[in-house]
């Protein structure tokens, strides 16, 4: 028996509207584009593939199963723009077939800055899937699958019994990510580890007509994952959501593929589908899988490069966290957000220079004109939350009664 996991990551950042060195207004972000951005996305993809997926559990009666990790970003998007969106994932919660994972709230790469950051942008994401779905995660996926042994222990202290990586060829060596693995030292947790290649079949591969496998049927992919069998007991499909209707449009036959392939997959009778917990519950570790460095489910590298490739990127992150406890002590909760949003991985992508063969992936609903550009931008306005804070007297010291962070 094999078993399909699929898990979709569901990500909109508060872009930032264009912001001068003379502009002195306090309010950073674009809601007519994030509105109008966020509205696009959500009849193109959203909407329906949520139908789609919810007509799929009641189809095959809950044999089929999906999971997400949905950003608070993106979370408080939807209620401000589009609050049917929120509907049909409550909906597809209430089926007891959909698996909410956890992360941090804000999308960031606060692990490797701040420990208490990332910490407290895990629990305020975690208090948000209880409200909103009733589901206290179990399952943890950091920040664009940015992982190493670290992370691995860390989730672990926080509770969680299985974390989502990439399965990067150069640590699996020989080995194959259709196996579960734990961090060196931790045989208690699991490790799911993404398989690229089909993953990549479907997000990137899959409207490509010139591509060798092209057109990719249903019974051609069931094929490819029934050849795991006594090769594994996973097939991790991990991808960004917006695969279905944005990156991969309707007229490729997209969602025709989504709505097909569990009837040729359950026609294997040695295949089905769980949820990542689901994984974690069934299959027992093969191995150990050693992560001593950083590594990601971005671009060819498989690194950190995708937000800390130059020194723009590099520059942007540590004055972002070197203005951290400035920000806690103001007691402000509203400046407390502000820096947040800005802790939002997205801001340092867009500052990436690396435009060759990932280059398509880092123009996607990019709105600046070049890297400089993002960077110039984003840097007025951290220096506008600076003067913010030159200007405010600390309220409540930190950590005091009188201030709890969110």
């Amino acid at each position: 028996m094999a078993s399909i996991c699929f898990y979709f990551q569901v990500h909109q950042p508060f872009r930032l509207r264009r912001y001068s060195i003379f502009d002195s207004a306090p309010d950073y972000f674009d809601d007519h584009a994030n509105g109008s951005i966020l509205n696009k996305v959500a009849d193109k993809c959203y909407l329906t593939a949520n139908k789609v997926i919810y007509d799929l559990v009641k189809k095959h009666n809950g044999r089929f199963r999906v999971s997400y990790s949905i950003t608070g970003v993106a979370i408080e998007q939807f209620q401000k723009f589009r609050p049917e969106v929120l509907d049909t994932f409550k909906r597809l919660a209430d089926t007891g077939c959909v698996e909410f994972l956890s992360e941090t709230h804000y999308h960031s790469l606060s692990f490797l800055y701040s420990r208490r950051e990332w910490i407290e942008q895990i629990e305020k994401h975690k208090r948000l899937m209880q409200e909103l779905f009733g589901q206290t995660p179990t399952v943890f996926r950091n920040t664009e699958l940015t992982y190493n042994n670290e992370v691995a222990k860390a989730a672990y202290d926080l509770g969680y019994k299985a974390v989502l990586c990439e399965g990067a060829d150069h640590l699996l060596g020989y080995r194959s990510p259709t196996y579960l693995y734990h961090p060196p030292g931790l045989p208690q947790l699991k490790l799911l580890l993404k398989n690229y290649r089909l993953s990549d079949d479907i997000a990137f591969r899959f409207g490509n007509r010139g591509w060798a496998d092209w057109p990719l049927t249903t019974d051609k992919f069931a094929r490819w994952v029934q050849q795991v069998n006594g090769n594994g007991y996973v097939v991790n499909l991990f991808m960004d959501y917006e695969t279905f209707g944005e990156h991969q449009w309707a007229d490729t036959g997209i969602f025709d593929f989504l709505w097909h392939r569990p009837d040729a997959i359950f026609a294997h009778s040695d295949l089905d589908f769980k949820t990542p917990s689901e994984c974690a519950d069934a299959y027992a570790p093969s191995g150990e899988y050693d992560v001593p460095f950083m590594i990601s489910w971005a671009d060819t590298e498989r690194d950190l490069s995708a937000w800390l490739g130059n020194a723009m990127q590099a520059n942007a992150l540590h004055e972002t966290y070197r203005v951290e406890e400035q920000v806690r002590e103001t007691g402000d909760p509203r400046v407390l957000d502000d820096w947040r949003r800005l802790t939002t991985s997205d801001h340092f992508y867009y500052m990436c220079t690396k435009y060759f063969a990932d280059g398509d992936v880092h123009k996607y609903f990019n709105p600046y004109d070049s890297p400089y550009d993002s960077y110039i931008n984003f840097m007025n306005v951290l220096d506008n939350l600076r003067s913010r804070l030159r200007t405010k007297k600390p309220e409540h010291a930190p950590g005091s009664a009188g201030f709890q962070p969110a």
